[in-house]
């Protein structure tokens, strides 16, 4: 964000900006290399699942929260509880995500709005390595109206619907749809999915969970909701 300041551009394009090189090549870096078969994690029954949600939950800018870091991501359906890192993008316009060597930790792109905010904030995780399961493995398992939460540095723990689960070829990344500041407080999530490459060495599909802010279901850290 500092190159931006530098620059002399607006914050709103250098994330555009961003988030075009990440169409073009980062989609490729949340890789997995475990074999296909009985171990191969589960995927959604559909290339789009998508459940309108109730009015009352519809992103909403007016409820958006305060600026804040993310700290943890739960996920009670799938039994996710994971801290939560910050990643870039590279030097080639890849997006960071955790290291290989410690597939249990969700990144959050920075440039981006935190989960709470206004805009759709941007969470990437391993689906598996050459040795275990990563954090996100069964987020192909996920069905609209599941709950996720983030905690936050600030000790608040917004919850948010799941809307929608897409399974998409890494080659048509839908980056329009994913990255944004515009709009009510949203999230997405992001692994890879569908066919493991041999010849390549990676997923061919990208697995990206869409939702958003539920009005009033935040909590404290202490009290977090534990929807299963």
């Amino acid at each position: 964000m500092s190159r931006a300041r530098r620059s002399g551009r607006p914050m709103h394009l250098w994330y555009w900006l961003a988030a075009v090189l990440i169409a073009t090549g980062a989609t490729m870096c949340v890789v997995g290399f475990r074999l296909t078969g009985p171990d191969a994690p589960p995927q959604p029954p559909s290339s789009n699942l998508v459940e309108k949600a109730p009015d009352v939950t519809a992103p909403n800018p007016e409820q958006a929260l305060a600026p804040s870091v993310p700290e943890r991501v739960r996920i009670p359906s799938i039994k996710v509880d994971a801290p939560v890192i910050r990643v870039s993008t590279k030097s080639d316009g890849e997006l960071e995500v955790p290291p290989l060597s410690r597939v249990d930790q969700v990144g959050w792109y920075q440039e981006g709005p935190t989960p709470g905010e206004n805009g759709r904030s941007v969470l990437v995780g391993h689906v598996d390595s050459k040795t275990q399961p990563g954090v996100f493995y069964k987020l192909g398992a996920l069905r609209p109206g599941r709950w996720i939460e983030v905690v936050r540095k600030d000790g608040t723990v917004p919850a948010f619907r799941i809307d929608r689960i897409q399974r998409v070829d890494k080659d048509k990344f839908p980056t329009g749809s994913v990255y944004g500041r515009e709009g009510g407080p949203e999230l997405r999530l992001i692994t890879c999915g569908g066919r493991f490459d041999h010849r390549r060495g990676h997923y061919v599909d990208n697995i990206i969970v869409y939702a958003s802010l539920i009005p009033g279901a935040q909590r404290t850290a202490q009290g977090a909701h534990a929807e299963g």
